[in-house]
Parts: C-alpha cells; sequence; structure tokens
C-alpha cells in the first residue's frame, strides 16, 4: 500500500490560504503570497527535497488549476527539476464539477472520494498532497494519509482558511524527525500518522511534580 505525503504551508495561526501569491484566491483574501518573502535557501532546498521520489499527486480543483497554469511551462528553467517531476507523473484531480483536466496524464476523480483515494494508494507508492485545503480535510476526516510535512512560517494573520478546519478529527502523530528551521525562521515540523486517539491526564498527579499543598 502507498502513502500518502500532506505538504502543508501555514502561519503560525495555522492559516494556510494562498501562501504562493495573490493570484492563488482572488476571493478577497488580503494576504496572498503571504510566504513568498520568508521563503531562502534552507527552505527552498526543504521543499524540493520532499518530492523525491513522488510517482503521483493528489490535488483539489483550485490547487490542480494554478499548478496546470505554471508547471507545463517551467521545464528548463530555474524550477525544471520538479517541472518535470510534475509534468511526468500522474496527477488526481479532486473536484464537485466537470473541469477540463487538460494537463497531461490528469484524471479525475469519481463521487466517492475516500474509496478513490484508496484505490490510488494501491498503484502507487508516494502519493503528494499540496496545498488542496478543501481536499485535506476529508484526508484528515478518514485518516486517510501517513504523513504531515508542515512548514510553520514567524507571522500571524488573522484571517484566512486554516490547514486544520473541519475535517480535524481525535488524532495521534509522531515526530519523525527533529524540528529543522530556516534563516528566516520557518519551521519544518514533519509528523507520521499514529495508532489510535489521544490520552488524557492529570498534570496534578504526584508523579507530574505538580501536586497540590
Amino acid at each position: 500500500m502507498g502513502l500518502i505525503h500532506i505538504e502543508l504551508f501555514a502561519t503560525l495561526d495555522l492559516v494556510g490560504q494562498a501562501p504562493g501569491g495573490p493570484e492563488e484566491d482572488p476571493t478577497g483574501f488580503p494576504f496572498g503570497g503571504w510566504q513568498a518573502p520568508l521563503m531562502d535557501e534552507v527552505a527552498g532546498a526543504q521543499v524540493g527535497a520532499t518530492y523525491e521520489g513522488t510517482d503521483a499527486l493528489l490535488l483539489g480543483r483550485r490547487t490542480y488549476d494554478i499548478f496546470a497554469a505554471y508547471w507545463p511551462h517551467q521545464e528548463g528553467g530555474e524550477d525544471s527539476g520538479i517541472a518535470a517531476l510534475f509534468n511526468r507523473v500522474p496527477k488526481y484531480v479532486a473536484s464537485r464539477g466537470r473541469p477540463n483536466l487538460s494537463w497531461h496524464g490528469s484524471t479525475l476523480l469519481g463521487a466517492d472520494l475516500a474509496a478513490a483515494v484508496r484505490d490510488i494508494r494501491d498503484r502507487h507508492e508516494h502519493i503528494k498532497v499540496v496545498g488542496s485545503l478543501d481536499l485535506v480535510q476529508t484526508l484528515l476526516r478518514e485518516r486517510l494519509f501517513d504523513r504531515i510535512d508542515l512548514w510553520l512560517h514567524p507571522l500571524m494573520l488573522g484571517v484566512g482558511k486554516k490547514v486544520f478546519g473541519g475535517g480535524t478529527v481525535p488524532t495521534n502523530l509522531t515526530l519523525l524527525e527533529p524540528p529543522a528551521a530556516s534563516g528566516k525562521g520557518t519551521v519544518l515540523l514533519r509528523y507520521g500518522l499514529a495508532e489510535g486517539i489521544p490520552a488524557t491526564g492529570d498534570m496534578s498527579a504526584p508523579d507530574r511534580g505538580l501536586g497540590r499543598d
């Protein structure tokens, strides 16, 4: 069974809307492109390395449209490595409509999204989910993911769509490696899905060293 990796870029207050540019979401969100001033060589290398071994992309409709308008024209340029990868691998698109999927290798998923994603896992080893916040909520709700790469950026916006919204359910995660920070203060946290749901306890218990007098 293949692994589904969710790549998320978020502010400290967990806004993930339109990080790359104002054109990503023209719905009145005033901070489109908030990620760009915080990118540096370290963060760029982290993002590039995370796509190594990818053999399929799983995207929401809005992210697909942005990618399809950009990546087919980038081979031979500065981002030619990622462009070649994205243009080569199959692209699976979640949409409630009937979009025209003109990007080579694109497939529209059926109405039963959870079943379609499980089928993709049977056919590919490393599936990447990039952006696609509405799709991410379904994957979180159904626990249809294996790893979350979360880049936390040192700013707060106060408005915007959250990376963990209506799809979040009680879930245990495990930190897969030490956090890694860029020179501009962006921190990469890499978590894997763990068994069970969060436990509870009492911080005032004697063995916690917080007992009451």
